[in-house]
């Protein structure tokens, strides 16, 4: 039943239960009536998900004594109290001591019908919050991959079968949309998991520094060489090596990795030393390797040695019912971290869950979750095209949407200029003139990455 429409209705007059009764009923409510106190209470344990009217002045216990026998039961259940003129100081200290509302005798159906419409909807989020906290609960096995939607259940089982495969897989996803913590499950739930999780984002690494982190090298292999380095991928052997931003790697470095997949050996650079690896590779990319146009100056043999399995993540947009509960998640780690109580889920922040396209996935959700954790949430729930109504003329309508966007996607990407120039397709020198007259400083979005 739907508790937005269960009213639980106590009133010991006979006719004014029926009448009222008869008022919700045309209104479209379940109506649950009671003649007293004793009765209701019988019924209302902290299992009953709808709302409360009831009067004030009954026999053995009035309606402020169920009031707060009601409030120990459940504190977040709405109470409407129907009073007398002589009451009414009885009812406004009851509002203070938490009670929804109170109306005063003889009442018109409309302000009854609309105090109880919108008590329903505060229950209704109330309840939806503690569904999704306790869903968010009993996900803790299948963390960080939250979502009960038929992708994400595909996307488990897929993971799960080929977890143990020693196989190199390509992880295709946009940007935020948890490349990494794929790559890790699948170490994590392989026989690999005893051996080390090695990360390396081939997009953050300069071309001159990237084949010694990868291959490694000994000393005097080149200036500055002073002593060995073991590089990432003898490092990671006998666990999983992840290469996120492949589509980044310089050319010279994909031949030499396109050996080391082929022949599972490595020769560091300075060395003459063959040495052999147990090996297995999860690379991501945020284009379509697969498409020409897309692939660029990424090698073609590397790809489809690379692809042997690809694995995608579906962006957030196309699930949609995945979104609240994530962001309970989310929002419920946020809040502890800062120390907050857990914010209830607004009818407003609902919305934008549900209207937003989330370009920055699950990073972006996360990082509003942080926002409303830290009670910064109003302004996320208006999109900067819908603030362009507000006074001004139109150059500063411009400036003001020109400055919300450059923020969005700066928060979107962590602060990363590649990505968000990228996103916003600018020139790099533009993109810098821009923060420089907007007054936006990109290190305020710059977090550090944590794996979930």
């Amino acid at each position: 039943m739907d508790s937005t429409h269960l009213v639980a209705l106590i009133d010991d007059d006979r006719d004014m239960r029926m009448a009222t009764r008869q008022t919700l009923e045309l209104a479209g409510f379940t109506v649950q009536a009671y003649e007293g106190a004793e009765a209701a209470l019988d019924d209302l344990d902290d299992r009953f998900e709808g709302i409360v009217v009831t009067d004030i002045r009954m026999p053995h216990i009035d309606g402020i004594q169920l009031f707060h026998m009601l409030r120990e039961r459940d504190a977040d259940l709405p109470v409407i109290l129907i009073t007398g003129h002589g009451d009414i100081a009885m009812a406004v200290q009851a509002m203070q001591d938490g009670a929804y509302d109170f109306i005063a005798k003889p009442f018109a159906a409309d302000r009854l019908v609309m105090s109880v419409r919108r008590a329903g909807e505060k229950r209704r989020l109330v309840l939806e919050n503690r569904a999704l906290r306790r869903a968010g609960a009993n996900a803790e096995d299948d963390l960080p991959l939250i979502g009960q939607t038929p992708a994400m259940d595909y996307l488990r089982r897929t993971l799960r079968q080929i977890a143990d495969a020693d196989v190199d897989v390509l992880v295709a996803g946009e940007t935020g949309s948890g490349k990494e913590v794929v790559a890790s499950l699948l170490h994590q739930w392989s026989r690999r998991k005893t051996g080390q999780f090695v990360a390396l984002n081939c997009g953050a690494l300069p071309e001159s520094v990237i084949e010694s982190e990868l291959f490694g090298h000994e000393p005097g292999a080149f200036t500055g060489a002073q002593r060995k380095r073991i590089g990432r991928i003898e490092y990671s052997s006998g666990g999983t090596l992840f290469l996120d931003e492949i589509e980044s790697m310089p050319l010279a470095a994909q031949a030499k990795l396109l050996r080391v997949l082929e022949m599972r050996e490595i020769t560091p650079l300075g060395s003459n030393d063959v040495r052999p690896l147990d090996l297995r590779v999860v690379a991501a990319a945020k284009v379509d390797l697969g498409d020409p146009r897309q692939r660029g100056d990424f090698r073609e043999d590397l790809y489809y040695r690379l692809n042997v399995i690809t694995v995608s993540i579906p962006p957030l947009r196309d699930r949609r019912d995945d979104i609240p509960l994530l962001f309970s998640h989310f929002l419920t780690r946020a809040a502890s971290r800062f120390r907050r109580d857990v914010p209830t889920l607004t009818a407003s922040i609902r919305h934008h869950l549900m209207q937003h396209d989330w370009p920055g996935n699950v990073r972006e959700l996360a990082h509003f979750a942080e926002r409303v954790a830290l009670g910064l949430a109003p302004d996320e729930t208006t999109k900067p095209l819908q603030n362009m109504a507000a006074r001004g003329t139109l150059p500063e309508k411009i400036e003001r949407y020109e400055r919300d966007l450059i923020r969005e996607t700066l928060a979107a990407h962590d602060g990363d200029v590649r990505q968000t120039i990228d996103a916003l397709g600018i020139p790099r020198k533009t993109f810098y003139d821009k923060l420089q007259r907007h007054g936006i400083n990109r290190t305020d979005y710059v977090v550090e990455k944590t794996l979930d």
